[in-house]
Formats: C-alpha cells, sequence, structure tokens
C-alpha cells in the first residue's frame, strides 16, 4: 500500500512537472511576471497597473526583425494607449546587457517601457520562443493573442504590405468586448537562446587568486569604512557574506556605478567591469565562493595616509554649522556660504567635497559666490556617493579652475534620510597647483526652463544646445535631472551640420549623477559647433520613483519638479597661460 502511494506521488509530482513544462494556452491565466526596469529594479506585471489589455513584445538588439518592427508598436502605442493599453518591450537578448537595452529604446525613439527578462521566465510563462513574438494579455490576465505583430516582415524578406494585422486586430476585438477571431499566428523571427553555461573545462575561481585582485582595482575605491558605501570589501569575510549581493548587481551593471553607452565615447574615469570580470564574479558564486590560498606575499590593503582622495589638501573650509537631519520624510535642500574669503584670484588644482556623515548626503553642488551673487558660469563641481572629486590633475595639461578676488564657496545641500535623526557637516578640500597652469577650466551649462511633462508621458523629450565661441578641447559632462529623467544625450553638430554623439547616459540614475571624464586632446571641437542634448522624462505611472503620474511637471529645484542640466566641460584649445602660482595659497606669484 505504501508503495503504491509513492508511485501515486511520483506520477502526479511527473505530471505538474509535465505541465509546468507546458507553455500556456489560449484562455489560460498567466501567474505574476517578474522583470527587470532600466535602472535593473526588480518589476512585475503588477507594477503595471490595472489595463484593458497588455502588449508584450520580446525583443533583443541584434534580430533585424526587431528593429524594423518597432516602429509598427510605436505606432499602436500611440494610438491605443490613450484606450488604457499597456506596450511592453521584454528584452531576452542572452548578450544584451540592461544598458544596451535601455539605448535600443532611445535610439528607436519608444516612448513605452522596455524591460530585461532576464531569466526568461516570461518567455516562458507566455510561451514565446521567438522575437519579435506578441502575447497579449486582457484585462484578467488571460492570454488572448500569442504570435507575431503582422504577416508583412519575414526574416527571408517582405511584403510591401500586410495582408493582415494580426496584433491591432486582437488588440481592436478585446477592446471592442470581441473574442479574439484569430488567437495565435506563427512568428517568422529570431529564436530566443538561453545563456551559456559556464564551460566546466575552466577551474572554479577562487577569492584570493580571482576575485579579490578584481575588488580591488574596482570596488575599494568606494567599499570602505566611512564612505556612503554599505559594507567593506576588504577581506574574504566581506565578499562571502555578500556574496549573493555582489553577483547580482555585478550582473545587472549596477555595480560599479557607470550609466554611459560604451559605443559613444571613450572616457578616462569608466570603472566598468569587463564581461570576464563580471562572468569570474558570477562563477565564483555559484560553485561554491571558495576561498583559495592566500599568496603568501598578501597583505592587508595598505591605509590611505589621508581620507582625502585627492591627496591632503593645502585649505579644509569647513561649515560653521552642523545641519539636523530629520528621521523621514522629505528633507528640503539647505544652502551653506563657507567661512573663507578669498582675497585674490585663485587658482585651483583639485577640490573635493567631503560630508562627514557621507551616509545622509544624496548629492552637493557647489559653486563660487561674489558680491554680485552667483550663477550657472560660476558652478564648479558636486559630490556624489560614487563619483570622483573634480582632479585636474588627472587630465596632465596644466588646466586648473580660477576662483575670482572676494568670492567665497556656496554649497547646495540634498540630504537623505536613514531612518533616525542624523547630523552632518561638510568640508571642501583644495589643493593647489605645484606647476604653471596653462589653461582656465570653463564650462557651459544647458538649462532650459520651459519644462512641462505631460501626465502619463513614457519618455518626454526635451532639447536644448549652445554654440561655441571659440575652439575647445572637451575635457567631459555631466548630467542633472530628478527622479523622472531617463535618459540624456550629448550630441556636437558641427559647422558643416555632420552630427557626433559625445556621450549617450543611457539609463540615468537619480542616485548615481556621475561625472562622464574624456582624456585631455581626445576630443576638439572648432568654434561655431553646437553642443546640443536631448533628455526624455518618464512620467508615467511605471516609474517607481514619480510623485504623481497625473500632474504635468514644471521646472523647479525640489525633486517633486524637473530639471535639465547638461554640463560641459572644456578649456581653450589655443590658451597657453603660463601663469606661475603659489602652492601654499593658490595666488599668482609676484
Amino acid at each position: 500500500m505504501r508503495g503504491a502511494m509513492v508511485l501515486l506521488v511520483v506520477a502526479m509530482l511527473g505530471q505538474l512537472a509535465q505541465a509546468q513544462a507546458q507553455p500556456p494556452k489560449i484562455g489560460d491565466t498567466v501567474p505574476e511576471l517578474r522583470f527587470k526596469d532600466i535602472r535593473a529594479l526588480p518589476r512585475t506585471l503588477s507594477d503595471l497597473g490595472k489595463k484593458r489589455a497588455y502588449v508584450f513584445v520580446f525583443t533583443t538588439t541584434s534580430c533585424p526583425l526587431v528593429r524594423r518592427s518597432i516602429p509598427k508598436l510605436i505606432d499602436l502605442d500611440s494610438r491605443y494607449t490613450p484606450q488604457d493599453v499597456q506596450f511592453l518591450a521584454v528584452n531576452v537578448g542572452a548578450d544584451d546587457t540592461i544598458r544596451d537595452m535601455a539605448a535600443q529604446a532611445i535610439e528607436l525613439d519608444a516612448a513605452f517601457a522596455f524591460v530585461k527578462d532576464v531569466d526568461l521566465s516570461c518567455a516562458k510563462s507566455l510561451g514565446v520562443t521567438r522575437t519579435p513574438g506578441v502575447a497579449v494579455l486582457d484585462s484578467d490576465r488571460k492570454l488572448i493573442y500569442r504570435g507575431r505583430i503582422d504577416d508583412q516582415l519575414r526574416l527571408g524578406g517582405a511584403r510591401p504590405e500586410p495582408t493582415r494585422r494580426d496584433l491591432e486586430e486582437a488588440i481592436r476585438e478585446t477592446l471592442a468586448g470581441q473574442a479574439v477571431s484569430v488567437a495565435e499566428t506563427a512568428v517568422d523571427g529570431c529564436t530566443i537562446e538561453a545563456p551559456l553555461p559556464p564551460s566546466a573545462k575552466q577551474p572554479d575561481p577562487t577569492y584570493h587568486q580571482d576575485v579579490a585582485p578584481i575588488l580591488q582595482r574596482r570596488c575599494v575605491n568606494c567599499h570602505v569604512e566611512g564612505t556612503a558605501a554599505p559594507f567593506a570589501l576588504l577581506t574574504y569575510r566581506n565578499a562571502v557574506s555578500h556574496a549573493e549581493m555582489i553577483a547580482e548587481v555585478v550582473a545587472d551593471q549596477r555595480m560599479p556605478p557607470w550609466f554611459a553607452n560604451p559605443k559613444h565615447g571613450k572616457f578616462q574615469n569608466d570603472p566598468s567591469l569587463s564581461t570576464t570580470e563580471r562572468e569570474t564574479i558570477a562563477n565564483w558564486v555559484r560553485s561554491g565562493r571558495a576561498e583559495g590560498d592566500a599568496p603568501e606575499t598578501a597583505a592587508e590593503p595598505a591605509k590611505a595616509a589621508t581620507r582625502w582622495r585627492i591627496g591632503e589638501p593645502d585649505l579644509i573650509v569647513t561649515m560653521l554649522e552642523e545641519h539636523t537631519i530629520p528621521a523621514t520624510g522629505f528633507v528640503p535642500y539647505r544652502n551653506a556660504l563657507l567661512p573663507h574669503i578669498f582675497l585674490a584670484d585663485t587658482w585651483v588644482e583639485a577640490i573635493e567635497i567631503r560630508p562627514q556623515n557621507p551616509a545622509v548626503v544624496h548629492h552637493c553642488n557647489m559653486a563660487f559666490v561674489t558680491p554680485k551673487g552667483a550663477g550657472e558660469h560660476t558652478f564648479i563641481t558636486g559630490h556624489v556617493p560614487g563619483g570622483q572629486p573634480m582632479d585636474m590633475g588627472r587630465f596632465d595639461n596644466g588646466s586648473a579652475i580660477l576662483i575670482p578676488k572676494l568670492a567665497a564657496l556656496g554649497l547646495q545641500i540634498h540630504y537623505t534620510t536613514t531612518g533616525k535623526e542624523e547630523t552632518c557637516r561638510i568640508q571642501v578640500g583644495l589643493r593647489f597647483p605645484r606647476r604653471p597652469v596653462q589653461k582656465q577650466l570653463r564650462h557651459l551649462l544647458l538649462d532650459p526652463h520651459r519644462i512641462a511633462i505631460p501626465p502619463g508621458h513614457g519618455a518626454f523629450a526635451i532639447q536644448a544646445g549652445k554654440t561655441l565661441d571659440r575652439d575647445i578641447t572637451l575635457m567631459g559632462m555631466f548630467s542633472h535631472m530628478h527622479v523622472r529623467g531617463k535618459d540624456m544625450t550629448f550630441f556636437a553638430v558641427a559647422p558643416d551640420k555632420s552630427r557626433e554623439t559625445l556621450l549617450q547616459i543611457a539609463n540615468y540614475n537619480f542616485e548615481w549623477q556621475l561625472g562622464y571624464e574624456i582624456e585631455p586632446g581626445q576630443k576638439r571641437l572648432s568654434k561655431g559647433t553646437v553642443i546640443e542634448a536631448v533628455a526624455h522624462y518618464d512620467n508615467s505611472a511605471f516609474n517607481p520613483y514619480n510623485p504623481d503620474p497625473k500632474r504635468t511637471v514644471p521646472w523647479g529645484q525640489q525633486t517633486y519638479d524637473e530639471m535639465f542640466n547638461g554640463f560641459v566641460f572644456f578649456v581653450d584649445e589655443t590658451e597657453q597661460l603660463g601663469i606661475a602660482v603659489n602652492p601654499k595659497n593658490g595666488q599668482i606669484k609676484k
């Protein structure tokens, strides 16, 4: 009797496994779907809210039919989203990163959301095996259509026009309360491929031999005590205690933080891990997290001689007031004027903003303030967790920052809460040049204030530009938007109208507002070139940070409003100042 019961249970489990392996049938209710958005946040079907229909199109960046089909989806989205239909592009490319996916949305000018099906669970749950295959759910999450967009495009060629627009017919019939007349069609497209498993021929990585060198090169700059990083990564115990999280954020490319599309420009401060480095960390976690033998010459990481990343400053200025930050809630921007007046023109090679309590500072901007006040031309630099201090010494071209006579330094601080009441005081460190100053660092700011982002729009575009009044060498770029900011792309439009992409921040993240530094001499732009930037804003309900998707969003300094700041830093190509500076105070030698 017991044996028969065991056989019955085994048979039932086998039937259940077989049923789970089978793709859903038309009319089946689909379980919760899980995926990640352009910021690598885990999201679900429920996050899309209640809709009359949901359209999932499966994509890659390499399938030629996807590229040719997206314009059809953009057209359908424009016509049916106002009728409460939700479109979603689901990336299933084995080699596509989340940043690649975000860049494709920009390139194809799609307003609907792009998400990543990391483990192909969405494709399996909907029974889609090719791109650009489509699945449509009704308001009750029942699968009502699965198949092609239409019958025009095929891998071997295309008809001039489709004979049947299958997807549109399915949407139209659903909205009319009718059963879908053709509920399933064949898809002629690219096969959805699972990523290759790790090769069994490769030895399993160990911490000391394989993982620690990567962490030392890429991570410990931030992951040490006394920084905004949540934990240190200096030892095996540190790493193994957070192994799953490390593997996840590395695979998603959330860490180290970097958001530039690698197809456009090369940047000297790019901390990104290579594919091999990411795979090494993932394999280490999957294979058991072996410690391995520590090299005989291994020693504890050397402790820095100073907490300042620019080296010990020549001048340190500290806020007089200690700010108190509440335990919870929204904290308005705070402003502080530092207690130091520069009595003469002062040249500075490096500036670092250092909060004494970095956990509570989301970001901090600094400008010099003269008796005439401050403005966009007086901005100097900013501080963000994970960013770098401004250090012109990294460029090795004799460039420096000029703080004019009788100016002081002003800070605009955005604090964040931690769950308990905190205090913070901020210091600024300055390092003066040790060699003659040849070039003054300059910048231009693209800052349109006529912002009105319509309710519900998933990718509202705003554009701004300025014309160069001199020949320049580009030094870097920086973007600032608020929580609806989605991406920003910088272009150079030459006098002959040729257009070059300088930088594409494909998946902007308000938490990580980074600067992008160009090696000196690598990008020269002539007088008359227009520096242009285009940004997109997500005012839809799918944006998890959106305070109110039903509101038309204006310009404003607080994060519930929006800003468009595109900073471009440069030096005059022809300038050779030859200014000798006193290294003790940054003033011009008499």
